[in-house]
């Protein structure tokens, strides 16, 4: 594989460099295993290089990692690095960094959301992602709204479709106040409550007492096996989407979103806050 490493190719080097340095070896004992030189390695561990199967197994054997689910999920990566998903239609239109999170979305068996200003992607309604896109500081020509709108919709499809397990926090003020019309509000709240009640989906709101924690800016975390422990985080700003897969990066993140967790209400207490502010959008 040549130029730039895809998202997939950096997460397998990644879990092999993870099991490497538990097993205190190093990269010149890592190239000896596969009887190749250290830059292979090097390149592996970075995503340049996507490594062969029998690589994967020989090297998981050398450093005592014998699960098969483990062994299993790599050799999947591996097959898949180079793999065109459904967004390949899409991606010379979007940004790189986008195409990475999307990416990462597909694969994962858990994702979880958070956003203090906006409902989350995931759970937009078509009118909602408009206005989001209209009001918001980049200024995108109606074509470009369109074509990213369509790319939402696409986007919840197929994560519904794959069974992910989807867990939002949304703050009481997106609840409460409208981002833009009445009528834009109504569908998107109407919305809201109709995905908590979708299997696999969980939506909770933060009050407005839990100030500080709302202060946090926004993320998603993906796991990718069967537990839901995150393992990458896109994060959102003006410039693109910050991809982080290093575990002490992504630390922080997962506790952060157990803090909001705690915080916030449950699932029960959430569809009666956005029920109530339903029926209040026309004063009713």
């Amino acid at each position: 594989m040549a130029g730039r490493p895809t998202v997939r190719s950096r997460r397998l080097g990644a879990a092999l460099k993870k099991y490497r340095l538990v097993a205190k070896f190093d990269q010149p004992q890592a190239a000896e295993v596969i009887a190749n030189h250290q830059a292979r390695v090097s390149r592996i561990e970075s995503g340049h290089v996507v490594a062969r199967p029998i690589e994967i197994r020989v090297l998981l054997a050398a450093y005592g990692m014998d699960d098969p689910e483990v062994c299993g999920r790599l050799e999947k990566l591996a097959k898949d690095a180079n793999r065109r998903g459904w967004w390949h239609e899409y991606a010379e239109r979007l940004r790189p960094d986008y195409v990475d999170h999307i990416t990462l979305e597909s694969d994962a068996t858990h994702v979880r959301d958070w956003h203090p200003a906006i409902v989350p992607g995931l759970l937009q309604t078509p009118a909602y992602a408009e206005a989001v896109m209209r009001s918001g500081p980049m200024s995108l020509t109606p074509e470009r709204r369109e074509f990213l709108v369509q790319v939402r919709m696409r986007r919840q499809v197929k994560v519904a479709e794959s069974g992910t397990v989807r867990e939002f926090i949304i703050w009481e003020p997106v609840v409460v106040h409208p981002m833009s019309s009445a009528e834009v509000h109504r569908e998107q709240l109407a919305a809201l409550l109709e995905a908590g009640e979708t299997e696999n989906v969980t939506i909770r709101v933060l009050p407005f007492s839990a100030a500080v924690l709302a202060g946090t800016t926004g993320f998603a975390a993906f796991s990718f096996g069967a537990e839901p422990t995150a393992e990458a985080v896109t994060v959102e700003h003006l410039g693109g989407t910050l991809v982080l897969e290093e575990p002490e990066d992504v630390a922080p993140y997962e506790h952060t979103f157990d803090l909001l967790r705690s915080a916030a209400m449950t699932p029960e207490e959430s569809a009666l806050n956005i029920r109530n502010a339903l029926r209040s959008v026309d004063g009713h």
